[in-house]
């Protein structure tokens, strides 16, 4: 990869994040009178190697035109699926592969990501030729449960830690691989999660790239808390 390349984000933002109980979208919650989706594109677009971010948005989203992004000329909309990788999907449809050879996915939900993290993914993608995800390895002991109810669960065995990892994004793959990955996968009926996943199924190389502990997916309403102290903990630097 050529030293002065440069990338196109892809966030998919259509779901309704219905664990953070709130009466909107998660990502347009708001953190520091801004809303989740502005930090995390304000983040992405920070980069000095990100020069356009893709916004998957729901066909009938009401909350984007308050969002604070909407005048920004380095924001593309796209409608998104019901799913994730639908979203995903629509977005790689919206990029030209030879102008853009590599295409970086990133959670709306994920405003603390570090631009050092996002280095280091381009830098060792580059490196070996191949794409990854920004991960970080399992610390705690981890236990497989068997559901009793909605509610609670029973511990069914201990599975070993070693080699166990924490996929966080941005992950950042070939965009003809990942769309011919995902587009074989939706047609197959594979169970598609994140990029990684469509990308394992397809039987290609997938790098693991060790990455902050702070850069956590906001899902429940604790995690605002969390996620402002990162927040100005890293405009602080």
């Amino acid at each position: 990869m050529d030293e002065t390349q440069t990338f196109i984000a892809i966030v998919p933002a259509a779901g309704v994040g219905k664990r953070m109980q709130a009466n909107c979208p998660k990502q347009y919650l708001k953190i520091n009178e801004q809303t989740i989706l502005y930090h995390t594109v304000s983040k992405l677009l920070s980069h000095s190697c990100i020069t356009q971010v893709i916004i998957a948005l729901g066909e009938n989203d009401q909350y984007f035109n308050d969002s604070g992004l909407v005048d920004n000329k380095n924001i593309l909309r796209v409608t998104g699926g019901k799913e994730r990788v639908d979203s995903v999907l629509s977005g790689l449809k919206a990029i030209n592969s030879i102008k853009n050879p590599w295409v970086l996915v990133h959670d709306a939900a994920r405003p603390c990501v570090s631009l050092t993290d996002i280095d280091k993914l381009i830098q060792t993608c580059r490196q070996h030729n191949s794409g990854g995800i920004l991960a970080t390895p399992v610390r705690d002991t981890m236990k497989r449960g068997h559901l009793l109810n909605a509610d609670i669960s029973t511990i069914n065995n201990t599975v070993e830690r070693e080699q166990l990892w924490h996929a966080l994004t941005p992950q950042l793959y070939k965009t003809d691989e990942l769309t011919s990955a995902i587009e074989k996968g939706l047609k197959e009926g594979w169970n598609i999660t994140d990029e990684a996943s469509a990308i394992e199924l397809a039987n290609l190389p997938s790098l693991l790239v060790p990455g902050s502990s702070e850069n956590i997916k906001i899902t429940n309403p604790d995690d605002l808390a969390l996620a402002e102290f990162y927040l100005n903990k890293q405009a602080a630097k």
